[in-house]
Order: structure tokens, then C-alpha cells, then sequence
């Protein structure tokens, strides 16, 4: 007989167990009150879940279903595995553009083939977000820049506005990308339906006042409702508007999706850029909610439970899922108290698909195409940009690159070139950091930035540098260079140079060695390198590599101020000496 697991063993095992589900934590805490709050909110969730999944499904190029498939079955599991209270798992209008955008030539123009490559990336993106679950990846998620993230979403709204325009006037639309499909509209934008049309903008008008009058109520719901009925009575049918059609009641059976292995490495770069986009959204989304509850958020947390989501909607026919912001937002000002409010819509998704599929064939498609364009206004931000542009002009050039990435390049393509755009961004900033020159604080022993304060105090005969930021191979050439620039730059050379290290946690080899030249070129010129308050693996990092012998003792007393006065001192001891030559 096998030996019985020890009690470390399960202590250790109910450990990972209650690391994994924070809703053991939770539901132990879970007061009776919440109860009330939390049907309320799923309720009032599940009305804008109904209407956005297959509004984001149309943009998927999927069938209705597919998009209640996927807010059913991610929402059975998402609040077990979620640390953050509000945040709704969901399908989204970026990812659902993803999805249509970049499928339709590997399915090469087959439904079925379309669908299952759908789930079938929703089970990449499973496994990703698992693996960089393992691998305790969730700061990866603060790579792609707020100001990328801007620019991104901003693309996304008109590629958005450049799908659904033709649906609400009721003609087809056509195009692989967002000036291909513009074209198309204004150059058959006389072939509008006037029914349809009509029927779009009033679905719009009722939307965007709900979105300002009535934000806690489903108005989305009562707009699908009332176009059902308008086609019921009225026959829009007759009329020249194009229907939803028939969705399968019911669920799908549950399974792998019918691809080829050779499918899989195709859809890798797509399921990436789900990633990307899920976990960016999911973790800001948490985050967002965790500093006004002033709770704490764990970004790994979300990426296992993105994981366990995506795993569900791949099994259930679905397509890739993350956290919805405007969905989000519904459930948290619906009253939500817990993750159990994305239990209660997902339950009652699950209800309508089963038995009220047959009224959603009569939707109208121009109010489908107003409920998706409605989405557009939280996407697109004007104010974001013009902060950016009084903030950082950089940062909005930034932004505007990667909105042009999205309707020059397509959007798997811009999520991509935005990823590499923050990059580019960090490494920049990394290998150029800032390098100050510093003056005494007038009447105090403290140093700061000269050039940011020119009322401080330079001191005659000194040099005094602080790199702001680690000393490494990319960056030591700049904190070189920028030294001797300054030292080139006064009427006279000083007699030393003091290096305040307190700013650079880090220096590798790379740096060390910087230093050490450093040194042999100042002495050169018979100018002397002091170093100061580095931190502890620094200072045992230069002694390794013999540079304390070049520029004195390296200890952790010595201030900036103490090193200032013992070169004060050395200097008025020196000048008897050379008077005397």
C-alpha cells in the first residue's frame, strides 16, 4: 500500500488549492446582504451580455450563437478563479475584430472551417495565458503602453465604424481593411435602404441617450425588443431589412474543435495578440476597480482565470474571450458586490439561448449594427488624445503610430505593431536614461539637478553626476558620454569628479567596466573619480572588479556632502604646495 499523504503535503496541496480559487476566500466572507445586489446586477449584466455577444459575433463573421456560447460558459468559471470583484468576462469588440479580420483566408471561405479555427484560438490563447500563468507572467501586461493602448483602441473604433455603417444602411459592405471598406461605403452609399436607415438611426439616437440618461438600465435590451416587434408587426422583412436569421436553440455539443495540426502553428501570431489584448484589457480593467475599492488586484491571478475562461469558450464553441470594459462597468454600476453577479448572467444568458432563441431570428440587422456602433464611443477618446498631446507630445505621436498601424496594416497587425512600439519605447527611455549634474540646495548639505534647479549651488573645481537609472550594457556608453560632455562644457576642467551612484540599483559588467575606464581617462587628464553611495551589490560588484582600488574606498558612509568636503580639503591643502612651486 501507498503511504498516506502527510499532513505538510496536504496542508501544502490546500494551499495552492485556495491560492487558485481566491472564491473559497471570498464565499466564507460572503455576506447575506450582497445576495440581493448580486442578482441585480447579473440581471441588468446579462441584458447588455445578450445583445453585445451577438453584436460582437457579427463582427467575429460568426453566427449568433457563437457569441452567447461564449459569455455562457467563460461566465460558469471566470468568477471561481477572478481576484478582481467587478470585472465581466466577455466577449469584446477589439478581439471579435481580431478574430474576423484574420481568419477568413486560412478558413478560405468555409463556415464550419471558420468557426472551429475561431474556438480553436480561443484554446491557444488557454494555453498561453496558462503557461505565463506558471511562469508568474503577469507583469508582461505593463508592456504595452497606456499610450499605445489609446492609439489601439482609437483604430479599432473606426475599422468598427467602417464594418457597421453599410448594416445600417442597409446595403453589403465589403473590403479587407478600414480604407478598403471606406472606399466601398462612400462609393455605394447611394444603394442605402431608407427604411433602414431610418430604422438604424432611431436604434442609435434611443442607445446613445440611454448611454447618458439611463446608464444603470439595460436600454440595449429594450432597443433589440422593440425592433423584434417592429419587424413582427410592421413586417420590415417586406421592406427591404435584412434579419438576423435563424439561431439554434439549444447548446453545442461540448469538444475540440475539428482542425489540422498545421492549423495550429497559422493561428499562433493570431492567439498572441488575443493574449496581448486580453490580458492588457483584464488586468487594466482589475486594476481600475481594485484602486477604488482600495482592494488589492493579482495580475497573475487574472491571467489563470483568462486561462480557465478561453479553455471554456474553446470547448463550448465559442471564440476568445477577455475582460469587457463597458461590460464591466455595467455590472459594477448595476451593484455587484461579488464575482457571483457573473455567475447569475451567465445562468441567465444560458436560460435565454435555450428558450427564447427563436425571437432573436426577426432582429433587425441596422439595430444590430447600432447596438455594435454604440460601442464605439468607448473606445474612441478624444480627451485621451488631447491629454496626451498637453502632456507628452511623444506620447501622443506614439498614439497616433499605433492607430495608423491599425487601419494601415489590419488589426492583428497594429496589436502587433503596438506591442513593438512600446518596446521601442522602453528600450529608448532605458538605453538614454536622464544623467543629472548637481549643486548644493542653498543653505543645506543636499544635491540635486542643476538644470532642473539653477538656483542650487554648482562648487568650483567639481563635477558631480547621478545617473538615474541601473548601469548596464545598453546604457553605459550614454552615462559615459554625457560626462565628458559636461566636462567639455565649462571654461575649465575640474579637478575631480564625484559619481553618486544612490540612483543606479543595478550595474553589470558593462557598467563596471564604463567606470573603470572612465577612471583611466579622467586620471589622463589628471582628474580624479570619486564614487559614492552606491548600494551594496553595487559596491561588491566594483570591488570584484578592482575598481575601488582606482577610485578610493567605496564604503557606504561616504555622503555626496562628505566626499564635497574631503575634495574641498584636499584642494586647500594642494594650493600652499603649488604656491610654494
Amino acid at each position: 500500500m501507498e503511504p498516506a499523504p502527510s499532513l505538510e503535503s496536504k496542508r501544502s496541496i490546500g494551499s495552492w488549492v485556495a491560492a487558485a480559487l481566491p472564491a473559497l476566500g471570498w464565499l466564507r466572507r460572503y455576506e447575506r446582504g450582497w445576495l440581493r445586489a448580486d442578482v441585480v446586477a447579473g440581471i441588468t449584466l446579462a441584458a447588455y451580455l445578450l445583445p453585445a455577444g451577438i453584436g460582437d459575433a457579427s463582427l467575429a463573421n460568426l453566427p449568433p450563437e457563437a457569441g452567447l456560447y461564449a459569455c455562457i460558459f467563460p461566465g460558469l468559471l471566470f468568477w471561481l478563479f477572478c481576484s478582481s470583484r467587478q470585472t465581466s468576462i466577455t466577449v469584446t469588440s477589439a478581439m471579435s475584430l481580431l478574430i474576423g479580420s484574420t481568419l477568413g483566408t486560412l478558413a478560405g471561405g468555409e463556415p464550419a472551417r471558420f468557426y472551429a479555427l475561431a474556438s480553436c484560438t480561443a484554446l491557444l490563447v488557454a494555453g498561453i495565458a496558462f503557461i505565463a500563468w506558471i511562469a508568474r507572467a503577469g507583469a508582461i501586461t505593463n508592456f504595452i503602453s497606456e499610450s499605445v493602448l489609446v492609439g489601439f483602441k482609437a483604430g479599432v473604433a473606426l475599422y468598427l465604424c467602417s464594418t457597421q455603417l453599410p448594416k445600417l444602411c442597409g446595403f453589403k459592405g465589403t473590403g479587407s481593411d478600414f480604407w478598403e471598406r471606406s472606399g466601398h461605403f462612400l462609393s455605394h452609399i447611394e444603394e442605402t435602404e431608407p427604411t433602414s436607415l431610418a430604422l438604424g438611426l432611431a436604434g442609435l439616437a434611443a442607445l446613445v441617450l440611454g448611454k447618458i440618461f439611463w446608464r444603470s438600465r439595460p436600454v440595449a435590451l429594450f432597443v433589440i425588443a422593440a425592433g423584434i416587434a417592429a419587424t413582427s408587426v410592421v413586417g420590415l422583412e417586406a421592406r427591404g431589412v435584412h434579419t438576423l436569421g435563424e439561431i439554434p436553440s439549444g447548446l453545442p455539443a461540448l469538444g475540440l474543435p475539428a482542425v489540422r495540426r498545421s492549423d495550429l502553428n497559422e493561428l499562433l501570431p493570431l492567439a498572441v495578440a488575443c493574449f496581448l489584448l486580453g490580458a492588457v484589457e483584464t488586468v487594466a480593467i482589475g486594476r481600475m476597480f481594485a484602486a477604488r475599492s482600495r482592494m488589492r488586484l493579482d495580475s497573475n491571478q487574472e491571467l489563470l482565470a483568462l486561462a480557465v475562461a478561453n479553455l471554456a469558450a474553446g470547448i463550448g464553441r465559442g471564440f476568445p474571450v477577455s475582460g469587457g470594459m463597458s461590460q464591466s462597468l455595467v455590472n459594477e454600476s448595476g451593484g455587484a458586490r461579488s464575482p457571483l453577479s457573473t455567475l447569475v448572467a451567465a445562468i441567465l444568458v444560458l436560460l435565454a439561448t435555450l428558450f427564447l432563441s427563436s425571437l432573436l431570428r426577426d432582429l433587425p440587422q441596422p439595430v444590430l449594427a447600432a447596438v455594435v456602433l454604440t460601442a464605439v464611443l468607448g473606445l474612441f477618446q478624444p480627451a485621451a488624445f488631447g491629454h496626451l498631446w498637453r502632456a507628452s507630445r511623444y506620447e501622443f505621436w506614439v498614439a497616433v503610430a499605433a492607430l495608423n498601424g491599425v487601419l494601415a496594416s489590419g488589426l492583428l497587425r497594429g496589436v502587433l505593431i503596438g506591442a513593438l512600439i512600446s518596446l521601442v519605447q522602453l528600450i529608448r527611455r532605458a538605453a538614454r536614461p536622464h544623467v543629472a549634474f548637481l549643486g548644493r540646495i542653498p543653505g543645506t548639505r543636499r544635491f540635486s539637478d542643476h538644470a532642473r534647479h539653477p538656483d542650487n549651488e554648482l562648487v568650483p573645481g567639481l563635477l558631480i553626476f547621478r545617473p538615474e537609472s541601473s548601469i548596464l550594457y545598453f546604457n553605459a556608453d550614454h552615462v559615459r558620454e554625457r560626462v565628458l560632455e559636461e566636462l567639455g562644457s565649462g571654461p575649465e576642467a575640474p579637478r575631480q569628479v564625484i559619481g553618486d551612484l544612490s540612483a543606479s540599483p543595478h550595474v553589470d559588467l558593462s557598467g563596471a567596466a564604463m567606470l573603470s575606464s572612465l577612471c583611466d581617462e579622467l586620471a589622463g587628464s589628471g582628474i580624479r573619480l570619486r564614487l559614492v553611495e552606491a548600494r551594496a551589490s553595487v559596491r561588491d560588484l566594483l570591488r570584484i572588479e578592482g575598481i575601488d582600488d582606482k577610485v578610493g574606498s567605496i564604503d557606504r558612509f561616504a555622503t555626496v556632502a562628505d566626499a564635497v568636503d574631503h575634495a574641498l580639503v584636499e584642494a586647500q591643502a594642494a594650493r600652499p604646495a603649488r604656491e610654494g612651486r
